[in-house]
C-alpha cells in the first residue's frame, strides 16, 4: 500500500526504525497512556491564570479562562497548545505501571511509542521518556494513525497490538490496520468517565497490569 497518505515529517521516522519482522510489536500512544498529560496541563493551565472544565473529552472549548470562566479563543488554542508541549513535553509525570509492565512485555514483544507530539519537540519527548524508564523508539506522528501503524505492521509476522486512549485513532487503525489488536485505555480516571469503550477497539482496559495480562495472555495462545 502507499505511504502518501503519512505527513511527510513522519516518513523519516519510519525509515530509521528498525523492526524485526518476526517478533510481535506493541505500538503505544503517550499522552494518557504512558504519561499523565492532563496532570501536566492542569499545572501549566494553573499557571497561566486558566482551568479544565471537566464538562466533556475534549480539550477545545474545556480549557476556559479564571477571571471570566469564558474558553480560549480556537485562535489562540495552537499557540497554547504549543507552549504546553515546550514547557511539558520532557517532564509529564509517568503512569503508575507504564514502565515495569512494558519491561515485561518488552522480553516478548518490541515496542514503539506512537504519540502525536509535535515533531520540533520530539526529542524533548525521548527525555522524557527516558527519565520515566521507557526508553523505546519514538515516532513523533502528524494527523491521524492507522497508515502509520499499517506501515509498522504490514510486514510483521509477529502479533501487533495498538494503545491509545482517543476513540478516532482506533477507528483509523480498524480502517488501515485491520489486522492489529486495538486496546483502548484512558490513565486519568477523570477523563475515562467522561468516555465509553471506542467504538472501533477490541477491548477497553484500566490499568497497566490489565494491559500487560492481556497482551501476555494474547501471545501465550498465538
Amino acid at each position: 500500500m502507499s505511504d502518501n497518505n503519512i505527513h511527510k515529517d513522519v516518513l523519516p521516522q519510519l525509515a530509521e526504525l528498525e523492526l524485526i519482522v518476526h517478533k510481535p510489536i506493541i505500538i503505544t500512544d503517550a499522552d494518557e497512556v504512558l504519561f499523565n498529560f492532563m496532570q501536566g496541563l492542569e499545572q501549566y493551565l494553573e499557571d497561566q491564570g486558566m482551568y479544565f472544565d471537566w464538562s466533556s473529552f475534549a480539550l477545545h472549548g474545556n480549557i476556559r479562562h479564571k477571571k471570566n470562566d469564558q474558553p480560549v479563543d480556537s485562535e489562540k488554542f495552537p499557540v497554547m497548545l504549543d507552549n504546553f508541549f515546550n514547557d511539558y513535553a520532557d517532564r509529564l509525570p509517568a503512569v503508575e505501571g507504564a514502565a515495569e509492565n512494558l519491561e515485561k512485555l518488552s522480553k516478548d514483544a518490541q515496542i514503539v511509542v506512537l504519540s502525536n507530539v509535535p515533531p520540533k519537540y520530539a526529542e524533548k519527548r525521548k527525555a522524557g521518556l527516558k527519565k520515566a524508564g521507557l526508553n523505546y523508539p519514538l515516532i513523533a506522528n502528524v494527523g491521524a494513525k492507522g497508515q502509520v501503524v499499517r506501515h509498522m505492521t504490514d510486514k510483521s509476522k509477529g502479533h501487533a497490538f495498538f494503545i491509545d486512549d482517543i476513540p478516532h485513532n482506533h477507528g483509523s487503525v480498524a480502517k488501515h490496520a485491520e489486522h492489529v489488536q486495538r486496546l483502548h485505555y484512558i490513565a486519568d480516571e477523570r477523563l475515562a468517565k467522561l468516555l465509553d469503550k471506542a467504538e472501533d477497539s477490541h477491548v477497553r482496559l484500566n490499568d497497566w497490569k490489565e494491559i500487560h495480562d492481556h497482551i501476555k495472555d494474547t501471545l501465550n495462545r498465538c
